[in-house]
Order: structure tokens, then sequence, then C-alpha cells
């Protein structure tokens, strides 16, 4: 007997550099409103025949909102429908964003030491940027999604 064969995508969100200046409410990355944007793309692009075939194993796994990195599940069967839905999502919430593909991995272990690398990497870019002002707080919140993506299972 065969499992059940998915792939993982680790994607990066790139929000609206220019969101934050006019007064807006800054968006906050989740799981919930990625999962949402990628439905509404895959509906919009492949209709409702498309989005019932990729919805049996489509799961956004992890969102940070810190590092703006997300791994998404998808069957291996429908994994190239939802990664082109994927590049079509042009807003999350009333945000522009795009989205970038990192890596794409067959199974949960790869996945889970391609997110981890990724995420310290961009961690430590955003230490960079944020200087002086990080707070413990935030180096608290890093630390507890580290620790997600130690522990992500099927």
């Amino acid at each position: 007997m065969v499992g059940f064969k998915n792939r993982y995508l680790i994607m990066e969100v790139f929000l609206d550099p220019n969101r934050g200046l006019v007064g807006d409410d800054p968006i906050i990355i989740t799981q919930f409103n990625v999962s949402k944007a990628i439905k509404d793309s895959i509906l919009v692009n492949f209709g409702e025949c498309g989005l019932a075939s990729t919805l049996g194993s489509f799961q956004v796994k992890y969102v940070n909102p810190i590092t703006k990195l997300c791994i998404i599940r998808a069957s291996r069967e429908e994994y190239q429908k939802v990664w082109s839905a994927i590049t079509m999502v042009r807003s999350i919430g009333n945000c522009p964003v795009l989205l970038n593909l990192l890596d794409l991995s067959g199974s949960i272990k790869a996945c889970r030491s391609a997110a981890l690398k990724c995420d310290e990497l961009k961690f430590e870019q955003y230490k960079l940027v944020v200087g002086a002002r990080l707070s413990a707080d935030a180096m608290n919140q890093m630390q507890n999604y580290l620790e997600k993506i130690k522990i992500l299972e099927h």
C-alpha cells in the first residue's frame, strides 16, 4: 500500500512597502489570510472543479508574520495547480502582495530543514533592519516560530 504523496512549498510573502505610510492598518499575515487568498485564486483561475480537486490535501502548515515565510502542503497530483494559483495572488485582505517560491520539497523532513534555514536567515536580516529597536518579545516570538517548524508533521 502506498501512502498519500504530498508536496510542500516554502513561500515568502512580499508586502507593499508603501502600505504603512498612508496610515492604513498594518496587515498581519496569518494561516487563515494566506489560505483564503490562495483558495480564492484557485477558484477564480481554475473554477469550482479545480478548487475541489485541490482541497483534498491543501493546507497552510506554517506562517511566520515576522519573517513572512509560509509552508503550504498540496497533493502531488495538484501541486502545480496550487503553485500557479499562488503566483496569481495579488492581495491578501486589502494589501497588495507578491508570493515567491523558495523551495519545493517532497517530504516534511526536507521541508522542515529548508524552512528552518530560510527562517533563520530572514530573521538575521530582520534584526539588521530593526537594529536596537528589536524587543525581547520579538525574540521570544521568533523562538516560538522556530520551535513550530521543528515539530511540523504531516
